[in-house]
């Protein structure tokens, strides 16, 4: 590819500019089968143990081959065993994804483009091109060469449209969307085909005759904000328009908080052993926010009651800290205005971190069990 020279922002002096999303293909599933590469081809379940007969355990993802029996990411690994019983399941292994993870953004970093990170698996681009498709397949080449991974990548005016993009070019290729192509692609597609709009959104919004992104897109703003109050109503037609950020924010990626979370075999029952769990695992965040230097200023505890009713409850800190005492307290104070009459099959606390320098960043929340 050739597009002039490029300076550190990623511009090559020509072209105009543009938001490229990559997007990892099946990143877990991908790593493991570098490590696994005869059971390529096969249906390959990624979670937990890697015991798909241990209870409450999930998949953190699947080949695309075992998605075509249904299996997807969050399904208990029981039911993927029914769906699909010649899957091979592995455990999830994440300081190798960490790793791999690194590798492809290193990779990024070094391509004339201004590089956002969004996660283990996706980031967006920003460049200025006259050959956007180019580029884009130039960044593909870099991470296969260097990672021997495949990206999907998703080119568009702003962000939004990018990320929407990338899924149309799953697996392994390059789409493009834009203000000009957005409504031939977008306008007959479900509400919740948009970035940010999710089932029960839909819903809603169906309720309200809008089923459509081009429905959608002529709603009256002021009825929308009514329904959804005054700034997510108009944002949702905001996004129906196919409007979002063009801005390219390089700032290294921090995590904005961790939480720690516990699925357990048997249903707890006991107050007192509930709230021992629950200090156990501010402990844990405690030593994760030591860890990386961060205070919290803010902590939530997750119950899941049996069956599936999943509660959560928060707390502001008066002072931010990573005194162990004080954030298993406070989680032990958060825990008493739930209504634990009902047996609980899980329970997490997670803590929220000030910003480094008191500056903005683009955050991820991770959470381990």
């Amino acid at each position: 590819m050739s597009t002039g020279p490029t300076d550190s922002t990623g511009s090559t002096g020509s072209g105009r500019d543009w938001i490229l999303h990559v997007d990892l293909d099946q990143f877990i599933a991908a790593v493991e089968l570098l490590r696994h590469p005869e059971l390529r081809g096969r249906p390959v379940v990624v979670g937990g143990s890697g015991d798909p007969t241990k209870p409450r355990t999930v998949a953190a993802t699947a080949t695309y081959e075992a998605r075509a029996y249904g299996v997807h990411s969050g399904m208990p690994l029981r039911t993927a065993l029914r769906r699909c019983p010649d899957a091979v399941f592995l455990p999830a292994d994440r300081p190798a994804y960490e790793a791999a993870s690194e590798r492809v953004m290193a990779t990024l970093r070094g391509l004339p483009i201004r590089l956002e990170v969004w996660g283990w698996d996706e980031a967006f681009a920003g460049a200025r091109t006259d050959d956007p498709e180019a580029l884009a397949a130039e960044l593909q080449r870099a991470v296969l060469t260097a990672t021997e991974l495949t990206c999907s990548v998703g080119i568009g005016d702003n962000k939004h449209q990018a990320k929407l993009a990338s899924a149309f070019a799953k697996p392994a290729g390059i789409f493009r969307l834009t203000t000009d192509t957005w409504r031939e692609v977008m306008d007959d597609r479900p509400t919740d085909a948009l970035w940010g709009i999710g089932a029960r959104t839909a819903g809603k919004l169906a309720d309200l005759g809008l089923h459509t992104v081009a429905q959608l897109a002529a709603a009256d703003p002021a009825e929308l904000a009514r329904r959804f109050g005054p700034t997510n109503g108009p944002w949702y037609r905001y996004l129906a328009l196919g409007h979002g950020e063009s801005e390219i924010v390089t700032t290294p990626w921090v995590p904005r908080g961790h939480s720690r979370e516990t699925t357990f075999p048997h249903d707890l029952t006991d107050a007192a052993d509930i709230a021992a769990h629950v200090a156990t695992l501010a402990g844990q965040v405690a030593s994760d926010a030591a860890a990386e230097n961060r205070a919290a200023v803010r902590v939530s505890v997750k119950v899941r009651f049996a069956p599936f009713l999943t509660r959560t409850r928060q707390t502001k800190l008066a002072a931010p800290t990573t005194d162990p005492a004080e954030l298993t307290r406070v989680a032990l104070a958060v825990l008493g205005r739930f209504d634990l009459t009902r047996p609980v099959r899980l329970l997490g606390v997670g803590v929220e971190y000030a910003p480094p320098d008191g500056e903005q960043a683009p955050y991820t929340l991770t959470t381990l069990e």
